[in-house]
């Protein structure tokens, strides 16, 4: 089970994030004492750690570059403040991610998997996803299809593999704009849009013109 720690100082929002995490079974804790977050930190010995920016006697970059000192855990900011100086300075400070208040509990499971598949994601794992005879190779982000080959770019690979990671389940929009996102390239929903349908006009080549389902207001599948 990963460990998760909340240093967020308005009990609320922590307590909130907290009980959200846990039903996708995280052992979840918020700070209490901020004086002490270091300590907690070593205690603990979390798998991720969702940091604020505004905090009392110090504040969330002085603290992460304190952890930065001691762990290579991954972290992730939490902030009210959407300017990209507070983005860029947490980057540069260590942090790995931010994700700006208020936000949806969703969206914030969807970072949390993300980060913590990038941060302890296992070698040697099968590099191929097959669904309906449609074969897609990891290691070289190609699909094969009743003895086709499809060449496939980065975005339209990241989008297919999460699609056929939860192959019969509607993915949402969010969490495939987040996959897009873990190499700092921001895609936003008409891109993502542009991306899929590209992508579907590929699959088409390959005889499967109704492989991705679009669910109205949900995201997409793969069925």
């Amino acid at each position: 089970m990963y460990k998760i720690l909340i240093i967020e100082d308005d009990r609320t929002i922590a307590r909130v994030m907290a009980e959200y995490l846990r039903k996708w079974n995280y052992e979840v804790i918020y700070v209490t004492d901020f004086k002490n977050i270091l300590k907690q930190v070593v205690e603990f010995h979390p798998h991720l750690i969702l940091l604020d920016v505004m905090l009392p006697f110090f504040n969330g970059f002085y603290w992460c570059g304190e952890i930065r000192k001691i762990s290579k855990v991954p972290i992730m900011f939490i902030s009210s403040m959407q300017d990209n100086m507070n983005m860029i300075m947490a980057m540069n400070m260590g942090g790995d991610d931010f994700i700006v208040k208020p936000f949806d509990l969703n969206v914030l499971a969807a970072k949390v998997r993300a980060l913590i598949r990038r941060a302890y994601s296992f070698q040697g794992e099968i590099n191929v996803r097959e669904h309906k005879g449609a074969i897609l190779n990891l290691s070289d982000a190609t699909l094969t299809y009743q003895d086709k080959k499809l060449e496939l770019t980065k975005n339209e690979y990241k989008i297919l593999e999460l699609l056929m990671e939860y192959a019969g389940k509607v993915v949402p929009r969010e969490e495939i704009m987040q996959r897009l996102w873990e190499d700092d390239n921001f895609i936003d929903d008409n891109t993502l849009t542009v991306n899929v349908t590209r992508l579907r006009k590929k699959l088409a080549q390959l005889g499967l013109e109704q492989f991705i389902i679009t669910k109205k207001g949900l995201g997409y599948m793969v069925k």
